[in-house]
């Protein structure tokens, strides 16, 4: 972005919020979080949306360290860990909606094997239950192969972990990476394209958004921006040192460009869309989020395309499973409601997902943890008031720091709390 174009939007944010000392009060209470000496972070960018639009925006923190760190910027893509299961959702819903797929029809029937859980062979699994995380599918046995394993393989056996022994599928919900790397392999099946690609045509590329799940295709203008993700421990260890240096765990870019999955050129399209991560892998901005939460907020609509139908964002963001006490693992009181492909934060006073302190923000949408990376996209479609936040690395160990009123993070607390009141309350 040129620097005249910088110094506009910057006047623009600052008037949504009422004026440049209101954005400086949230400027300054979000910097004091990331670098917060007890739970500092390595980076953090972050996004609000009030009424249907981008309102704020801000970002801390180097992108990448070295002898000449790099700053976080708009353009900064973080490796944003399960949101990426959302946007994943949006191009499956897409192909939904061009028939190709049905969501309660046999799964098996796009794969062109079985899927079934050995303890309940006479049962089917549907799209429906693997966006739901009540497919019975576990993480037990992995959920990530490279391109010489078939998931298949994995799938038809009785690999301890791999299924619930005890749950049917649809009964029980159990949130499960493994259900994206089915449906990823179900997308390639259904289209004949390999997934980072089919979510370029599907997603990206009309939303002209940058990024994508395989960083070995990326230009060198995107790469230059992909944050590395740090934590304040070793990449195998346990052994956390809030006072120590930053460590780098992924996408260490500046030191050791991507290379291309092993096998990547005999792969058979189909036979494992774990490849690719459709779980947690996709690189993007919380500017080009900004431009998905959008889109959600204006009925399916980007710069004149339609993106999504509007019955489909209204089904995936629907209530498809309700907590009722024993028909699932709640993960400490953080899922009480899902849509499909998303979640939804019922802002229950106790509940473990209420978003702000005090609350009075109901959403929907997805949370991500992975490798020091913590992410938040959540909206609200009805007042069309949002947040993203992307912290690109945590220096100090976050199960021994919980949220005080939530299962989130201490500092994922602070943070949407300060977004919450400065830029959409505008308190």
């Amino acid at each position: 972005m040129k620097p005249e174009m910088q110094a506009l939007m910057g006047m623009i944010l600052m008037a949504g919020l009422g004026g440049g000392a209101q954005s400086a009060t949230l400027d300054q209470e979000l910097a004091a979080v990331a670098t917060d000496p007890a739970l500092p972070l390595s980076s953090l960018s972050v996004l609000a949306v009030r009424g249907g639009k981008v309102v704020y925006q801000y970002q801390t923190g180097p992108r990448r360290l070295g002898e000449a760190p790099l700053p976080a910027t708009a353009e900064t893509m973080y490796r944003v860990a399960s949101v990426s299961k959302m946007m994943t959702t949006f191009g499956l819903m897409k192909l939904v909606e061009q028939g190709k797929l049905a969501l309660d029809a046999d799964a098996g029937l796009y794969l062109g094997y079985p899927l079934r859980n050995p303890a309940f062979p006479d049962q089917p699994i549907t799209l429906r239950m693997l966006l739901t995380h009540t497919s019975s599918l576990r993480d037990g046995a992995g959920y990530s192969w490279p391109a010489s394993v078939a998931i298949k393989d994995k799938l038809s056996g009785a690999e301890a972990g791999m299924w619930a022994p005890e749950a049917a599928p649809g009964a029980y919900f159990t949130y499960s990476n493994l259900n994206w790397g089915v449906i990823g392999t179900i997308m390639e099946k259904v289209s004949g394209e390999r997934f980072d690609r089919l979510m370029r045509r599907l997603l990206l590329g009309p939303m002209q958004l940058r990024g994508g799940y395989n960083p070995s295709e990326f230009s060198a203008a995107e790469l230059a921006d992909v944050a590395t993700l740090y934590r304040k421990r070793a990449v195998d260890s346990e052994e956390w040192n809030p006072a120590g240096p930053w460590i780098a765990q992924v996408d260490d870019y500046g030191v050791r460009p991507p290379v291309a999955p092993p096998g990547i050129a005999s792969y058979v399209i189909g036979s494992n869309g774990t490849l690719f991560s459709p779980t947690g892998g996709l690189r993007i901005s919380a500017s080009d989020l900004g431009k998905v939460m959008l889109m959600l907020i204006h009925d399916g609509r980007h710069q004149e395309q339609q993106i999504l139908q509007p019955k489909t964002i209204k089904l995936m963001f629907s209530r498809q499973w309700t907590y009722s006490g024993g028909n699932g693992d709640t993960y400490r009181g953080l899922y009480h409601s899902w849509g499909l492909g998303s979640q939804r934060f019922d802002d229950a006073a106790g509940g473990g997902n209420r978003l702000v302190e005090g609350g009075g923000f109901s959403a929907s949408g997805h949370l991500g943890d992975a490798y020091g990376l913590i992410s938040t996209f959540v909206v609200d479609l009805d007042s069309g008031n949002g947040m993203i936040s992307l912290i690109g690395g945590t220096g100090a160990d976050p199960e021994r720091h919980p949220g005080r009123y939530s299962a989130m993070t201490r500092s994922e607390e602070r943070i949407l709390t300060a977004l919450y009141r400065r830029a959409i309350l505008g308190q």
